[in-house]
């Protein structure tokens, strides 16, 4: 089974390169269990990442950016629970 990522992104905050960026990061390190990585315009401060239709990051909930190592391990224990991510488990 493929999973579906989706990254909402505010425009007005011009954050599409960070939500391209991380989108290419979780394609490289996923590519066998993730089918498509979607990229969702929004609006108002928006960043935010599920894992088929599940929330793993929400800007607003967490105040915050994830950092590459933090979403690698939560698109992780979705997709693929129990696989070692090698230097980002360190």
């Amino acid at each position: 089974m493929t999973h579906r990522v989706t990254i909402t992104y505010c425009t007005q905050c011009r954050w599409l390169l960070r939500a391209a960026w991380m989108a290419q990061e979780l394609l490289s390190s996923f590519e066998d269990e993730l089918g498509e990585v979607a990229l969702r315009p929004g609006r108002g401060g928006v960043f935010e990442i599920t894992v088929d239709g599940l929330s793993v990051w929400s800007r607003a909930a967490e105040g915050r950016f994830p950092d590459i190592k933090e979403l690698k391990q939560r698109v992780r224990d979705r997709v693929a629970p129990g696989r070692d991510l090698g230097h980002v488990d360190r």
